[in-house]
């Protein structure tokens, strides 16, 4: 046996029992003879990133759900959400919540900015754990094969959002719906409470963004770690929302049925802070 087998082996060991049966549950009709799927994806890595995301679930970000039996044990859906935080940690927290404690296991494949595919190592850790550039085509293709895809319409527009403007929700895309119809694609929506206040951006250097090629460049405070802030997350999965009609529906149809979706995550956003008496206990 090799180093890296070695490796894997003891990385393996150190997860929990019942994650890795839930992984082995997957389904896995969509992979090849080399147990990767058309865009890369591993189920055996998540294995090996499992250690750290449930460290991060479990005792950093100490995750609570609500409504969780909302997301689908089968078939294809669009999990929909405020997006938040500079870093994506609220996706990855996502993701990992759906896999652990969700009903039935299920591999949430979310949607990244294209520019995440220029940086070397990391797009090829997103691929290989599920993450696909956000291509309308590809997320119909995933729909199609009966995947369950995450979404943020409000794109980096919501991630970095300055710290005066948390839990305000940006513009939100219309992609995600002309997917939903196209695709009879259920929409579950999502409010997630917490990742708004990890890492506080006070400022947003454009000029600078700009120079070094970066889609901002926010000033965050206090600035003491590379990590966010311990808070605690919670989230709030809703009721299923499902959409009649075309991808080619007119705007106005189209954007009757956004509003209808972020109305519904800002008033669950509210219901979430409403509930909420300590930023992180």
């Amino acid at each position: 046996m090799g180093l890296l087998e070695q490796l894997r082996d003891a990385v393996v060991a150190k997860v929990d029992p019942k994650l890795i049966q839930r992984i082995d549950q997957l389904p896995r009709h969509n992979l090849n003879e080399f147990g990767v799927d058309p865009f890369g994806f591993d189920p055996e890595i998540i294995k090996l990133v499992a250690p750290l995301m449930m460290f991060l679930k479990e005792h950093y970000f100490r995750v609570e759900t609500h409504g969780i039996e909302h997301v689908p044990g089968e078939g294809r859906f669009l999990l929909i959400g405020n997006h938040s935080g500079q870093l994506p940690f609220d996706a990855a927290m996502i993701g990992t919540t759906v896999l652990s404690d969700a009903p039935k296991p299920r591999f949430v494949r979310s949607m990244v900015e294209r520019w995440s595919a220029e940086l070397p190592f990391v797009s090829s850790l997103f691929q290989r754990a599920g993450q696909v550039v956000g291509d309308p085509a590809a997320c119909t293709r995933l729909l199609e094969a009966e995947e369950g895809v995450m979404v943020f319409p409000e794109g980096q527009r919501g991630i970095n959002k300055l710290f005066a403007q948390r839990y305000q929700l940006s513009t939100f895309g219309h992609g995600f719906m002309r997917l939903a119809m196209e695709t009879r694609a259920p929409i579950i929506p999502i409010a997630l409470i917490g990742a708004e206040e990890q890492a506080p951006a006070v400022a947003d250097i454009r000029p600078l963004a700009r120079l070094v090629g970066f889609p901002a460049f926010p000033v965050i405070f206090p600035q003491l770690l590379p990590l966010p802030m311990p808070v605690k997350y919670r989230m709030w999965f809703g009721d299923p929302m499902e959409f009649t009609g075309t991808a080619d529906e007119d705007d106005d149809v189209v954007g009757a049925n956004v509003k209808k979706v972020k109305h519904t995550i800002q008033r669950m956003l509210a219901h979430g802070l409403s509930q909420r008496r300590s930023l992180f206990f």
